[in-house]
């Protein structure tokens, strides 16, 4: 046994040991622990005595569930997670599960690892999962890993045993780009190069265990990358005339200051860092990644949970409502195109569908599979299409921009890395000429919060849209009459009056210039919004691509969509139907409770 590690340093790293079920994980862990002299005085001695008075022979891997009720000592385990210390530096050891039904936790818990450990078994052989784990590690971002090949006493320390596995496992990491530091023959239970080389084993002179640990590289700081913030909410005090609005997240990368310019993506509204903030201590200096900050902004602009926070001199993240992703899915039910489910990015959350599927891919062997659906366990290449822009970084950038996880029934099922954005040529201008907008745009001396203050309500666009005849501008007037008889400041504005005002030079044109009546008609309600009013506009059939165009312009956040009729003759996404048999006055609380219900306009 080698002496107890004092470690020099207070390097932390995070490193997940994975591997199929009964390849002894766990017990390589345990025995790495007992070697090293880091477990509790006397814990060895008193789970073997444990073993010996229940008559079950001794295993290092109940060192592992031994100490998981420790909370005193210098060792902690909340479940799967061991504090573990070399000369070099503090690890938390993640002890994943290896049965197949527990994919789910294995990749919960190698989601924050740096690196990883993946563990064979020698006698066994490579299995469907040992692939698996592989390839989720490279999806999760993770590309140091060893193998260790376990159990060699099994297989009388065949060197040829080893070297078959290591070759048809590097083979195949190969596969997916992703080369092991190296590959170590073990046995967890007699020590073989756990913590110490084996005389067992001459032909092997390379890394133990423990001295690979060591050799990982701690990632650096994403400090040097562009800032990106994603918003996790924000706070208004009013106590003892504090009139501060405190926009507050975590950085995922980057640094920030007081003075910096910052963009909010998808949006593109821009404003300058007044202040940064922390709760129950002075205002720190500087904010870096990892660290949780608030700020306040030299001026006031509307700010919703979801948007990116980044500066305005750094690289822009990738905006649009399509994008092609790899993805897993452990979800009890088939993954289907064209279902609705939730995709959580950082704190954004928006419903999106499978557009397309390219592949289907076995993880266990890489072989690409026909299908039109994703099944359990399945890994896919797929297109997704969003409700609504949302900005994000691809997989090789900036990981809490990069990755996302897929909720269906209010449960994360699947997970994937971001590939490439999609982009639309036409949308991509539009979008550059909003950007220009907002830089350029002559600021008023009263911010949106003051307005929203004064005129309790949030300013918002209702599109109300539908077959011609179908009662559109009948609904639009009893919404815009209820509304102000409640004391709100809303103003109902056809399309024809736009057509046959502002856009009549496009009307006498007589060449198919919708998409241009449709920017002009967004850029007036963005005058409406930023004057805090809340505007309906009614249009006759709206297709999904006609609303694109306005979201480019106004929030899609600030925008609520109302189909008048049972048949719906686009592919709009609305957010409330109204249907044939409804009368227009139930149809306007029903539209008044979804503006409340988006904190549009406030309860009573």
């Amino acid at each position: 046994m080698t002496p107890s590690i004092q470690p020099t340093t207070a390097e932390k790293m995070d490193i997940v040991f994975v591997g199929h079920v009964d390849h002894g994980k766990s017990t390589v862990i345990g025995r790495m622990l007992a070697d090293t002299g880091s477990l509790p005085e006397g814990k060895l001695e008193q789970v073997q005595l444990s073993c010996e008075r229940n008559s079950k022979p001794f295993e290092y891997a109940y060192l592992i569930d031994a100490l998981k009720d420790e909370r005193a000592q210098s060792i902690t385990i909340d479940s799967a997670r061991v504090f573990f210390q070399s000369l070099k530096r503090h690890y938390i050891i993640i002890d994943a599960p290896g049965h197949i039904e527990f994919i789910k936790n294995m990749v919960t818990g190698a989601s924050r690892a740096e690196a990883a450990v993946l563990v064979i078994d020698a006698h066994e052989g490579i299995q469907e999962n040992s692939r698996r784990h592989g390839y989720l590690l490279w999806m999760l971002g993770i590309k140091q890993i060893v193998v260790a090949v376990n159990k060699m006493d099994l297989v009388d320390y065949d060197q040829d045993v080893f070297d078959t596995i290591e070759t048809e496992y590097n083979s195949f990491l190969a596969e997916i780009g992703v080369e092991p530091l190296c590959t170590i023959p073990v046995s967890g239970r007699e020590g073989d190069n756990v913590a110490s080389l084996s005389e067992r084993m001459p032909w092997y002179q390379g890394h133990t265990v423990l001295s690979a640990l060591d050799s990982f590289t701690k990632a650096r700081p994403l400090d040097d990358k562009p800032m990106r913030l994603p918003v996790q909410d924000v706070y208004k005090f009013t106590l003892f005339g504090d009139d501060r609005r405190i926009v507050a997240g975590t950085l995922s990368s980057g640094k920030l200051k007081s003075g910096d310019e910052i963009i909010f993506y998808p949006s593109g509204k821009r404003s300058t860092i007044k202040t940064l903030e922390e709760y129950g201590a002075p205002a720190p200096e500087e904010a870096r990644a990892g660290e949780a900050v608030g700020f306040t902004m030299e001026e006031q602009i509307y700010v919703r949970r979801g948007q990116v926070a980044c500066l305005a001199s750094e690289p822009a993240p990738q905006i649009s409502q399509r994008f092609r992703a790899s993805l897993f899915w452990l979800g009890k039910h088939p993954m289907l195109p064209k279902k609705q489910y939730l995709l959580k990015l950082g704190t954004e959350r928006v419903k999106a569908e499978i557009e397309t599927i390219h592949a289907v891919i076995d993880a266990s062997d890489l072989s690409n599979k026909e299908k039109q659906v994703i099944e359990h366990h399945d890994v896919a290449e797929v297109t997704f299409l969003l409700k609504r822009e949302m900005a994000f970084d691809t997989t090789n950038g900036i990981p809490d921009t990069s990755r996302f996880v897929v909720v269906d029934d209010y449960e994360i099922w699947g997970g994937g890395i971001v590939l490439e954005a999609i982009g639309d040529a036409e949308q991509t201008i539009l979008r550059d000429e909003v950007f220009l907008r907002n830089k350029k745009w002559i600021k008023s001396h009263i911010s949106y919060d003051d307005r929203a203050d004064r005129y309790n309500q949030h300013s918002a666009l209702i599109i109300v849209t539908g077959k011609k005849g179908s009662g559109r501008k009948t609904l639009a007037g009893k919404i815009e009459k209820q509304l102000f008889d409640d004391g709100k400041f809303v103003y109902y504005l056809g399309v024809g009056s736009v057509l046959y005002g502002v856009n009549a030079d496009l009307k006498r044109d007589g060449r198919n210039n919708w998409h241009e009546h449709l920017r002009r008609i967004g850029e007036i309600a963005n005058i409406f919004l930023d004057a805090g009013l809340i505007l309906i506009l009614t249009a006759i059939e709206l297709t999904q691509d006609d609303l694109k165009v306005i979201q480019t312009i106004i929030s899609s956040n600030q925008i609520e969509t109302a189909w008048v009729g049972d048949t719906v003759t686009t592919d709009i996404n609305y957010d409330i139907l109204i249907p044939d048999e409804q009368r227009f006055d139930e149809a306007t609380i029903s539209i008044k409770r979804l503006l409340q219900e988006h904190g549009i306009i406030f309860s009573p």
